[in-house]
Parts: C-alpha cells; structure tokens; sequence
C-alpha cells in the first residue's frame, strides 16, 4: 500500500481507502459480510474507512464502527459527514452550530470511537453563515472531538470564503476537500478545486471513481432496474449534465482494457490515483473479490502512450 499526506498536514491516509456509501448498512446489511471486506482492506494496508452520518441512516457507520473496533485505534483514519437531513426536525440538518454539535456525539457513538481524524461539512449550507459553521468545527477540534475537519463537493469559491475566514479569525481551516472525481466526472474539480487546493495546500480524497459503475460496464447493456443509476435521479442528473455520452465513452474504454489484460474498473482507479493531487481515492466494494480485484490497480504502470490513448476517449 502506498501513503500520502492529507495536504499539508501531518496526516497519511492510504493511496487507496474504503466508504461506506450505499453499501454497509444499505445493500449490504450481512454484519460477516461487512467484517470480512473491512478486515481485507485493513489487511491490505487500507487505513482510511470513509462513512457519514446519512449513509443508511447510520446503520453504515454502526456496521463499519463494529468491525474497526478490532484494530488498534491509532492505526485508523475514521471520518464521517455532516449536513443532510438524519430526521423530520427542522434543525437536523444542515451546518448549523446546533446541528453540528448534535450530529458529532451522535456519530461517535454509532461508530464506537471518542474522536474523528477527519469530519466532512458534506455539502455548502446556502442557509448558515460560513462563519458559524467554520466556528463550530474550529471548536470541535479543540474539544478533541476531531482532529481535522473538511468538505464535500464545495466549489472553489465556497472554500476560499471558508479559509479566508478561518485566516481572519485565527480558526483550524478545513484540511481536505472530498470531491466527486473520475474519468467522467472532472472538469469543474481540474478547472478551478484543484488549483485551489494546491496552492493552499488542501488534501483531496475523490469518491465514486469508478463513476457509479459506469466505468466498470456494468451499464453497458443499459440502466438495470435495481442499479444506483435507476434509484437515484440526481446521480443520472450529473452524468447528463458533465457528459453526453458517458456509456459510449465507458465502451470504449474495453478494447484497452482487453488489450492489458486488465479490468476498466482498474484503469479507472489507477488513473485517479496517478494524480499528485489526490490523497486518496474512496472505493467501495459489495464482495471481497471486489476489493480484490480493486485493490491490484495500485501497481498498475502504464506508459504515457497508453495513458493518452485513455485520455483520448474521456476528452
């Protein structure tokens, strides 16, 4: 396994790493199941498990905070997330300084852990002042509730509001930012986020890179009824709206692979990987194969003819 720094900070995390969203919890609710993916992960070197207060309601960071019990705690990077909705209740959602603090306890409790490495603002609250916010994290750090705080799919514009305050007010800027990032999915990040995030020094760790399976071929032959693309409209909202032809594309990608002797999902993952600016690339996996099979795009070395060959189908 190989490590880098979140950022700036003194913080490794696995080049690869493992979440939870739709999986533990969700579609896979065997707790043997979930114990033996986890256990191969951190077997493998895996040190970042990736989860959040919404994913299943909190039954994933329940599940997963079960198994990571079993390691000793100072090897783990833990985070989870804050902002959507965990009820009916006006004030359960969001980044407000209330919810925030509820959330935070709630969290540690499910997962089994007296603190956080890292704790998402999972989307920008359009309805708290950024300040509050950046107020409420800065004092969870000092209370030893986490150790770093970041975001999730905040633009550029969003975080440099919210590390100017932070520079204002002497407060822990956020470390990390956890984008949307893929083959498919990349513009906005590569046009503005990640500028950003490398002259300030900000860590990224990207979820789906496998783009909701699309990269693998799974929707090859169409959208099945009981995929993640049928059940969820706005993940089909941002294919349509960043890429016309996304299962073309995905298509393509194979006689490559074939011709590797690899699988699309691993090209897919080493080509996130090879960027400097990711600190980690979030996978999940429904099966130990899976992870396996996930796992052997770390030592993939293609040369840069064959990555502009790559480059060629995604521009």
């Amino acid at each position: 396994m190989k490590y880098r720094n979140v950022g700036k900070s003194g913080l490794k995390v696995s080049l690869m790493s493992l979440g939870g969203w739709t999986t533990y919890g969700g579609s896979v609710r065997d707790a043997e199941m979930v114990k033996s993916i986890i256990t191969r992960a951190y077997e493998a070197g895996i040190n970042f498990f990736d989860i959040a207060d919404v994913y299943a309601n909190g039954e994933s960071e329940r599940m997963m905070g079960e198994v990571l019990g079993q390691f000793p705690r100072h090897t783990l990077v833990i985070s989870s997330k804050v902002f959507f909705p965990m009820s009916d209740d006006v004030n359960d959602r969001g980044l407000s300084r209330k919810h925030i603090m509820e959330s935070i306890d709630k969290s540690l409790q499910r997962i089994g852990t007296d603190y956080l490495d890292i704790y998402f603002c999972h989307r920008y609250d359009e309805n708290t002042p950024t300040e509050e916010t950046c107020r409420a994290m800065d004092d969870l750090i000092h209370q030893g509730k986490i150790l770093y705080w970041g975001t999730s799919e905040w633009t550029a514009e969003q975080l440099r509001e919210a590390l100017d305050i932070c520079e204002r007010y002497n407060l822990y800027k956020p470390q990390v930012e956890q984008p949307q990032y893929s083959l498919l999915i990349r513009e906005e990040l590569e046009r503005s986020v990640i500028p950003l995030a490398q002259k300030e020094g900000l860590g990224l760790v990207n979820w789906s890179p496998l783009a909701s399976g699309v990269l693998t071929g799974k929707y090859d032959d169409g959208i099945p009824d009981d995929s993640r693309l049928a059940h969820m409209e706005w993940l089909r909202e941002i294919f349509e709206e960043n890429e016309a032809n996304p299962f073309d594309k995905a298509r393509a990608l194979k006689p490559i692979a074939d011709e590797l002797g690899v699988s699309r999902a691993q090209i897919a993952l080493a080509w996130t990987m090879r960027n400097p600016a990711i600190s980690s690339t979030i996978t999940g996996a429904t099966r130990v194969s899976q992870l396996e099979d996930n796992l052997k795009a770390l030592d993939l070395k293609f040369d840069d003819a064959t990555w502009s060959r790559i480059e060629a189908i995604f521009s």
